[in-house]
């Protein structure tokens, strides 16, 4: 909405354990995203939250006999080592559930001043009918609504379905509660349901140009999000809306009770690089959802290493050759269009990746036959040095 600049909010984990390698794949297309919005010329601004005050970080830190705050500084910092080991891009911002208190409170008592959030035996819910428009992002069908009030009290319900009911935004203190805070509107904590519009608008304001998280935010969550943070402001919280699909461990979904959770130390002890975790990752359409297997990993290993040969091939040719073949300056032109044809629409990575290979082969073979200047080679090395600013996985962009 400011020429020139993108404001994005990425939703961060809830930092209550180890991230496994199907969090990690929402966050490596939301880096692609940002590094493509980069090199098409855009300064991207982006918050990437971190949700240290719910339920299940508080049950965790107790189980484990340790502050809430330590323990979640503890997962945070293994998120973000691991996050750098992917190359992915470091937010602007890194707003957290416990550095946003105050926010959440004024965001609450404008929501009690309008109507649309009411106290109840301690408690602050949010009335979602009061706000037009409820579950526009998930289509809801609100028939189905109940004419008896009903009231969701937890952060968090297991599973992929709707809650019809008033929802949850002010845990009030109870006696024995180890975590809360005392504020304007009293003794407790923000629920989960206005962290994070409160760590969106205390970041980067409303409005907002993109809102991205995991697929399954598009129930419930994401919808709460809009109706909280648009009651207050009036204005819509965000132009667009990314959700990525879900990873599957060998056609199914990654659970403990499973045992199937995979964690990128799993694939860096079995010997796979951090660029062949984070290739295979992107290697797809992120609405699409990807199924892990050690042998579709292998592979796409494999497809990366022959493409890094080719480069290299490229990378040394021409030292003797005075003019190239009058392709090359065709095929040159190519593997920046068909990138840049297949980026912008919808972020088809696997597919400007493929084309840019078979371009590359076409090279390959022509670099083989000397057929391509040293000038030529080197410019097809800077194509793919811009590129791989995006992809980061040919080991030619830092």
């Amino acid at each position: 909405m400011e020429e020139g600049t993108v404001k994005m909010f990425t939703c961060g984990p809830s930092i209550y354990q180890r991230p496994h390698i199907g969090n990690y794949r929402t966050y490596l297309f939301e880096d692609v995203l940002q590094r493509y919005l980069e090199y098409i010329g855009y300064k991207v601004i982006r918050a990437l939250n971190f949700t240290d005050v719910e339920e299940k970080s508080i049950q965790e830190a107790q189980k484990r006999q340790l502050d809430l705050l330590e323990w979640t500084e503890q997962c945070g910092r293994v998120f973000f080592n691991e996050l750098e080991l992917l190359r992915v891009k470091p937010p602007t911002y890194n707003p957290k559930s416990s550095t946003s208190i105050e926010e959440a409170v004024r965001l609450i008592q404008e929501l009690l001043k309008t109507g649309h959030a009411y106290w109840y035996k301690g408690n602050v819910y949010f009335d979602p009918l009061s706000f037009k428009g409820f579950g526009k992002l998930a289509h809801l069908d609100l028939s189905r609504w109940p004419r008896i009030k009903k009231r969701l009290h937890k952060d968090t319900y297991t599973g992929n379905r709707w809650n019809l009911g008033d929802f949850i935004l002010w845990h009030g203190y109870k006696k024995g509660d180890t975590v809360y805070w005392d504020t304007a509107i009293g003794r407790g904590r923000p629920a989960w349901n206005v962290q994070d519009p409160a760590m969106a608008l205390q970041t980067l304001r409303a409005s907002l140009d993109i809102y991205c998280g995991g697929e399954d935010n598009l129930v419930r969550h994401h919808d709460y999000t809009i109706a909280v943070a648009e009651s207050v402001t009036g204005k819509p919280l965000a132009r667009y809306w990314l959700h990525g699909a879900h990873l599957l461990v060998e056609g199914k979904k990654m659970s403990k009770s499973r045992g199937n959770v995979i964690y990128l130390t799993d694939l860096l002890k079995a010997g796979y690089t951090p660029e062949d975790i984070r290739f295979f990752l992107i290697y797809g359409h992120y609405r699409r959802r990807l199924n892990f297997t050690y042998e579709a990993l292998k592979r796409s290993s494999e497809q990366l290493k022959q493409a890094r040969e080719m480069i290299a091939i490229i990378q040394h040719a021409g030292a003797t050759v005075r003019e190239s073949d009058g392709t090359v300056e065709e095929l040159v032109g190519r593997l920046k269009h068909d990138f840049e044809k297949n980026m912008d629409d919808d972020l088809k990575v696997k597919k400007a990746f493929d084309e840019l290979v078979h371009t590359l082969a076409r090279l390959t073979r022509l670099a083989r036959m000397d057929k391509v200047s040293s000038t030529d080679a080197q410019r097809i090395i800077k194509t793919l040095e811009t590129i791989d600013r995006v992809v980061q996985v040919f080991q030619l962009a830092h």
